[in-house]
């Protein structure tokens, strides 16, 4: 089978099987808003979109609540010191 038949298969879709494609409005919580295309037929109303996610912003804030860094760090901050002294010797 040559190109021209998987070319013209592959564009083929049955009608009235798929859901209608419609543009939508798409309102964050911190005012941002944009229009994109669904199959939902109503406007859409979400709580956090890229403008305000702090992932996509850089205003991420990473939060230590069990104090786990810092047991860490007492426990083990000594070994980075040591490595790093041993790098120094190394090198010169």
């Amino acid at each position: 089978m040559g190109r021209g038949g998987i070319r013209n298969k592959v564009n083929t879709m049955q009608k009235e099987i798929h859901p209608s494609f419609n543009p939508i409005k798409v309102s964050c919580s911190c005012g941002n808003s944009f229009e994109t295309f669904s199959t939902l037929d109503h406007d859409l109303a979400i709580e956090v979109c890229s403008s305000c996610h702090p992932f996509y912003t850089g205003k991420q804030k990473l939060v230590d609540t069990e104090r786990r860094v810092d047991g860490f760090m007492k426990k083990y901050g000594s070994f980075s010191k040591m490595a790093k002294k041993g790098k120094a010797e190394g090198q010169g």
